[in-house]
């Protein structure tokens, strides 16, 4: 059975001390590192923008995941490929030529994930999912860390799970917003298979071992 992936989303990190943040999770039982860009306008914050990622790029031995919470995500296709992301996902509600997107997603040589947001259904990927490497199912609505999960997530989790299934496609489920020890199991016995957690790692006084710990719920263990 294949185990939980478990992607620390550095957007939670403490920017005064990103490198040391970037090195923890690189020390980790972590998989990926999970980075949110914003753009202000896709949703209300602003993140941080290339020269940060290249500066986190520059100290991680781990996958880039990066999500893309921005307007016209293919402009800078190329630029996050260069960037060194190994996963790069882009918002369905962002996308005008969805197909398209993810086809130059994976031209560029990245693994090509859709996010989706908490009112968007999982049937309009019905005609792309065989597509893609990644879906990512938003359990918060985009743009603020430390909300509150919307427990509509599981029953998303499962339809998903289910399409997966139907179509014989092979993406990985990954679960963005509310994530903790407390629903891991649930969310992996629904069908997923990256659990993204910020605040829940990052605002931990021992962050090593709450991702151990998370690892270890969210597999069964």
């Amino acid at each position: 059975m294949q185990k939980t992936k478990i992607a620390p989303s550095l957007l939670a990190a403490d920017f005064g001390n990103l490198q040391r943040d970037v090195e923890m999770v690189n020390n980790s039982v972590a998989d990926w590192h999970h980075i949110d860009v914003m753009d202000g306008v896709f949703v209300p914050n602003i993140s941080y923008g290339m020269p940060v990622i290249k500066a986190i790029q520059g100290h991680a031995t781990k996958p880039l995941d990066v999500h893309l919470m921005i307007i016209d995500p293919d402009r800078y296709i190329g630029t996050f490929a260069e960037l060194g992301a190994t996963v790069l996902t882009v918002h369905y509600e962002a996308c005008t030529h969805l197909h398209r997107t993810v086809q130059a997603i994976k031209a560029a040589g990245m693994k090509a994930g859709v996010a989706l947001n908490p009112h968007t259904n999982i049937s309009l990927l019905e005609d792309t999912i065989s597509d893609l490497d990644l879906v990512l199912i938003m359990s918060v609505n985009p743009g603020f860390g430390g909300q509150s999960f919307i427990e509509n997530t599981y029953e998303k989790i499962k339809a998903l799970k289910e399409l997966i299934q139907r179509k014989n496609a092979s993406a990985l489920i990954e679960i963005d917003g509310g994530v903790s020890t407390e629903n891991a199991k649930k969310l992996t016995d629904a069908g997923a298979d990256v659990l993204v957690a910020g605040s829940f790692v990052f605002k931990s006084e021992k962050p090593l071992q709450t991702i151990l710990e998370l690892k270890s719920v969210a597999d069964g263990k």
